[in-house]
């Protein structure tokens, strides 16, 4: 399954080269790459607060092509900084919890498919969502590595918009629900399976289970010459 991911990935980046061989030929910021796609996930956010999920999911879809080329984009222009990668990891956060919340308002308030249950469901899926990013980074400010787990942000955005823009609200809503209930369960295993991770990592080790040193040997005893 990583495989296919990965290979689905390599494919998509091959397919925006000319796109970042524009931006990259234009020297646009790789700031304002990350911040146009931010304002795009709100735009769709709020898409499916309106109701309109089929469409939401396309606007998705293609915007979803900024977070592969703003880091594309740093990497060729040699622009890779520290407040590049801190403004991008909180700008993915918004973006997170823009599509959820619209997601939120729809079931809030829609006639046809509201639902109390479903809202809630969101809710804990847009908390498993900034789970999921934040056990990793305190892991790796602690110097562990927790990039465990199969809900990472690829594939949340993916579960976030591709669907829905192939089935919308087939079979009266259920496709759309079956999916952010997978995403909330997925993400919180993540987040779950990350915070033990880190547990392992970094519990200390008991006395009686560490390795007892070997005894030492005698030393052979030398017998001097006398001067």
């Amino acid at each position: 399954m990583k495989r296919l991911w990965s290979a689905i990935k390599d494919g998509y980046v091959r397919l925006l080269e000319p796109i970042a061989d524009l931006l990259v030929r234009r020297r646009v910021s790789p700031n304002v790459i990350t911040t146009l796609g931010t304002i795009c996930s709100i735009i769709g956010g709020a898409i499916y607060a309106s109701g309109h999920i089929r469409t939401g999911g396309w606007f998705l879809s293609i915007t979803a092509l900024f977070d592969v080329l703003d880091g594309t984009v740093a990497r060729r222009t040699n622009r890779s900084t520290a407040f590049g990668a801190f403004y991008d990891s909180t700008l993915d956060r918004v973006a997170d919890g823009a599509v959820l919340a619209g997601l939120v308002v729809f079931y809030a308030t829609s006639v046809q498919h509201g639902s109390v249950p479903m809202l809630i469901v969101c809710l804990f899926g847009m908390l498993g969502g900034f789970l999921v990013s934040y056990t990793r980074a305190r892991a790796e400010a602690l110097g562990v590595n927790a990039k465990v787990g199969v809900m990472q942000r690829p594939e949340r955005v993916v579960l976030l918009s591709v669907p829905q823009a192939f089935f919308g609200l087939a079979l009266d809503g259920w496709v759309l629900g079956a999916i952010i209930v997978s995403l909330t369960v997925t993400s919180w295993a993540t987040a779950i399976r990350r915070i033990r991770a880190v547990y392992e990592a970094t519990r200390p080790v008991s006395p009686a289970a560490r390795p007892k040193a070997a005894p030492a040997a005698d030393k052979p005893v030398v017998v001097g010459r006398s001067a």
